[in-house]
């Protein structure tokens, strides 16, 4: 539910007092009057005598209940009172303000009037506006709380007491006080004086000087630009561990750009520009002022010191590409410059790719060489077994003895069954029972022989097996040092096939192009810089002098 809110009316009074009538006995009804207007001073409102009675009083007041009915707004009548007090007016209410007015002929309504009371005074401005008090009808002023009534038929003597002794004092004190004030600005006008004309001598006149070099003798320089990268060529296999993952991207030639770009900076760049091109002789023309200017007898590290002001190489390591500008006061020298410099970066790219390439070869080729060493070594030896073993062919040596054996072994079982069967008679002959025995003893002894020359050694230098197994050794050391030379041969052609083709190379993104206005110098940038600096610097000395100022006085 909503409760409807409750208030109490505070100060609650009536909007007219009450006035006393003609005769004082009773109350007069009460009249609508307007609010009082504001005064426009602290010091009361003149009054003028009251009108004797008769036609003139009558008319009057029937000219104030007319403007009293006309309604007429608070301010209005503010407006009206300040008039009537510019013209001079003696008046007793705002009302008689209007009349007196109109019957000069003047509109207190007027915008021209209203302007004209904007005027600086010194007056404060008049309180809250109370109710006229009336005396028979006649205002007779106003009273305003807690200002008394002043007293119009008396006039009392001030209360104050002239001291010539301390208006004298008063006096001095005040032309002390001027005296200290006008030495203050003097002073201060000194220090401003003094402060301009350091500013004027260290920061106003050196920026002028830089601002007129720059603007009036300072050659015209033109920037010639150009973009290039260093790029490394797609090997035709796959490669393997981090230079595989690293294959194709600015990381594999970070370093290889980083010695393009110290090569361009670097003496030798310089050199080899001036010995081909004229560098050192085209900044000594007397075309270029003289600051910029070389001197006729200018050493080299003169002329590279120009070289390094105007040649300005920059490298981005996320990109990889290499920035190059050629500052020279002919935008056709600054190309030709230009173009010599990314030749020689060319060159110098080259020669890494060829230290490279050479290297490679040099050691595709040394792996060959040692291989065929390997495999001539390989081959002697195995030769040298063949010859003190007697055999070349150790394999079919040990077919042939397995052979032999097992044709022995083989007859020894024929012979064993034929004894069998001469045995198994009720009398067998003796004789070729005994040469039966005879056949199969000789044949293993011929058996054990031939086993013995197989695994034991022999008084002639160790047995087949070791020798077999010496050749054998041999053989396959040489097969193995064959493979090997096959495998660097083939190397050493994929090294040949990888030095013919162009590891590193040089690729331009944008080429030298010679402008058709100068860049620098920049006139109004440079000269702001100048300004700054000279600024911080008369800042930094300020401040020193006074640091030391303060240390040595305290």
């Amino acid at each position: 539910m909503t409760t409807k809110p409750k208030a109490l009316k505070f100060r609650v009074r009536r909007s007219m007092p009450l006035t006393a009538g003609p005769t004082g006995a009773e109350p007069a009804a009460p009249q609508a009057v307007p609010p009082a207007p504001v005064a426009a001073a602290a010091a009361p409102t003149p009054v003028a005598a009251p009108e004797t009675a008769g036609p003139g009083l009558v008319a009057a007041e029937a000219d104030l209940d007319a403007i009293r009915r006309e309604g007429l707004t608070g301010r209005q009548l503010r407006m009206a009172r300040r008039v009537a007090q510019k013209q001079g007016l003696a008046v007793t209410s705002d009302f008689d303000a209007v009349r007196q007015l109109r019957a000069r002929g003047i509109d207190p309504f007027e915008t021209a009037h209203i302007f004209e009371l904007v005027q600086p005074t010194a007056a404060a401005t008049d309180p809250m506006p109370l109710p006229q008090v009336t005396e028979g009808g006649v205002p007779v002023g106003r009273i305003q709380l807690p200002q008394t009534v002043p007293d119009r038929g008396r006039s009392l003597p001030s209360t104050e007491r002239r001291d010539p002794a301390r208006e004298a004092a008063a006096g001095r004190r005040a032309e002390e006080i001027m005296k200290i004030q006008r030495d203050i600005a003097r002073r201060r006008r000194r220090k401003l004086a003094l402060l301009f004309s350091r500013l004027t001598l260290l920061v106003f006149i050196p920026t002028l000087l830089t601002g007129y070099y720059f603007y009036a003798v300072a050659t015209p320089m033109y920037a010639t630009t150009s973009e290039f990268v260093v790029k490394q060529a797609e090997a035709s296999g796959i490669a393997g561990g981090l230079g595989g993952l690293f294959q194709g991207t600015q990381l594999a030639t970070n370093q290889d750009s980083q010695q393009v770009q110290a090569f361009l900076t670097s003496r030798e760049a310089f050199l080899r520009l001036d010995a081909e091109h004229g560098f050192m002789a085209h900044f000594s023309s007397d075309t270029i002022d003289p600051i910029q200017r070389l001197a006729p007898d200018a050493t080299r590290e003169d002329g590279y010191d120009t070289y390094r002001d105007h040649v300005r190489i920059a490298y981005d390591p996320t990109e990889g590409i290499i920035k190059m500008e050629v500052i020279a006061p002919d935008p056709a020298i600054g190309q030709e410059f230009s173009e010599a410099l990314i030749a020689y970066a060319e060159d110098q790219v080259d020669a890494l790719s060829l230290r490279l390439r050479e290297d490679q070869m040099q050691g595709a080729r040394d792996s060959y060489d040692a291989a065929e060493q390997r495999r001539a070594d390989a081959l002697a030896e195995w030769l040298r077994i063949q010859q003190e073993v007697q055999q070349i062919d150790p394999v079919g040596e040990t077919a042939a003895r397995t052979q032999q054996i097992s044709a022995l072994e083989t007859e020894r079982q024929q012979l064993q069954l034929q004894l069998e069967q001469r045995l198994s008679v009720a009398r067998p002959n003796q004789a070729q029972v005994d040469s039966l025995r005879s056949q199969i003893t000789n044949i293993e002894g011929l058996i054990a022989d031939l086993r013995s020359q197989m695994t034991q050694d022999t008084a002639d230098g160790g047995s087949l097996a070791s020798k077999n197994t010496e050749l054998r050794l041999a053989e396959e050391n040489y097969t193995f040092q064959t493979l090997m030379v096959n495998q660097a041969l083939t190397q050493m052609e994929a090294a040949r096939i990888e030095a013919n083709r162009q590891v590193r190379y040089l690729e331009t993104g944008v080429a030298p192009v010679a402008p058709d206005r100068p860049t620098y110098p920049r006139a109004f940038e440079n000269t702001v810089v100048a300004l700054l600096i000279f600024a911080g610097i008369y800042l930094m000395l300020s401040l020193t002098v006074s640091i030391l100022r303060e240390q040595v006085t305290s």
